[in-house]
């Protein structure tokens, strides 16, 4: 058992020019690159191997499709265990403190998980009074309805406000790669491997037609101004396990100004630059893992980092097989804590019939 571990064990357009450049924009690797893949998408939205290695400038994050998506099937009825219900907030003291792993559109897993620890009631709504709950990024692609988790999200944002608590939400790498879809669509952008657009790489990792048509201004702006960074209760939440947010600014502020006033820029190649490196994982595994996350820990405080964006099957090598497509069965029971205990990974992996995670900090190991 790995330290702290709680485990068990698209596509292209029809132009030439779009076509030449799917190597680019594939989200990285989770294990090893576990690619290289081909540029040809097929009738399941599947990127095949390919035989030779494909190349990359020194210094580029080889890029792959995201995580497989696997079929579900139908949605996992959970008991509420009145003992998980959150206390009151006691006197002059916070409501008790929930993060919550990469959604991916998975909204009913969600809803079921948010009842399972007594945040929600049977009708959805906020029903756990003073608790403090938060999202750590990636809402939508992949599964079937990314726009109905944001609109969850922003719903019960102002239920649990009302009630004295709050629910809040970082900005992850999907989140930068909707955005960038809707804005620039085809607009080529330039990267380490040549040139991209936001439009074909949203659909190579998940992009859901369904969620473009329904996508509004309000959805849009509510994305744009996401936090990056912060830190609560000595516990620094951000989406990716990545050291890149140091290229943003020294302090967790400075980093969310930073990142807000890229986005508010509108340059293309700006906004890809930083979902290109939002994209990046892993930093904080292996050898100088611990490293790593004293690296951002010194630089923005608390004592333990709390990240998404890595499945925990992926982060730990316990990759899936082929037999594993038909199963309902999660494969992750809880969080996973490495890097000497000071790193908490919270993607479950839903997309791939994963535990879509709800947890309440401090995590004892």
């Amino acid at each position: 058992m790995v330290e702290g571990s709680m485990t068990q064990g698209a596509g292209q357009g029809p132009e030439a020019e779009r076509t030449a450049t799917l190597r680019d924009f594939r989200v990285p690797a989770y294990v090893h690159e576990t690619g290289p893949y081909s540029d040809s998408s097929h009738a399941d939205g599947a990127v095949r191997p390919v035989e030779e290695p494909v190349e990359h400038p020194e210094g580029y994050t080889p890029t792959q499709r995201d995580l497989p998506v696997i079929n579900r099937g139908d949605t996992l009825q959970v008991t509420i265990d009145p003992a998980s219900v959150p206390a009151q907030q006691s006197a002059g003291g916070p409501g008790p403190l929930f993060v919550v792993g990469d959604v991916h559109g998975y909204i009913d897993e969600l809803v079921a998980a948010l009842q399972e620890k007594g945040l929600v009631d049977s009708a959805g709504n906020w029903c756990a009074g003073t608790a403090r709950l938060w999202f750590l990024g990636d809402f939508t692609d992949r599964g079937p309805d990314g726009i109905g988790v944001i609109d969850l999200v922003m719903r019960l944002s102002a239920e649990a406000a009302a009630a004295g608590g709050y629910c809040k939400a970082l900005m992850g790498n999907h989140e930068l790669l909707l955005l960038g879809a809707k804005r620039f669509g085809d607009t080529p952008v330039h990267s380490g491997a040549g040139t991209a657009t936001f439009q074909a790489a949203w659909l190579l990792n998940g992009g859901q037609k369904t969620d473009m048509d329904r996508l509004q201004d309000h959805h849009l702006q509510w994305m744009a101004r996401l936090d990056a960074v912060e830190e609560v209760d000595g516990h620094l939440l951000v989406h990716s396990d990545t050291t890149a947010y140091l290229d943003y600014g020294d302090s967790i502020e400075a980093v969310n100004d930073t990142v807000r006033e890229t986005i508010t820029r509108n340059d293309a190649d700006e906004v890809w630059d930083l979902f290109r490196k939002f994209t990046k994982r892993f930093s904080f595994r292996d050898e100088g893992g611990a490293d790593a996350v004293r690296s951002l820990l010194d630089t923005y405080g608390g004592t333990r980092i709390v990240h998404g964006h890595s499945p925990i099957p992926y982060l730990m090598g316990e990759v899936g097989s082929e037999d594993d497509e038909d199963t309902t069965d999660p494969l992750v029971e809880g969080p996973h804590v490495y890097a000497d205990g000071l790193a908490i990974a919270m993607d479950g992996g839903v997309t791939m019939a994963g535990k879509l995670l709800v947890q309440q900090l401090p995590l004892d190991i």
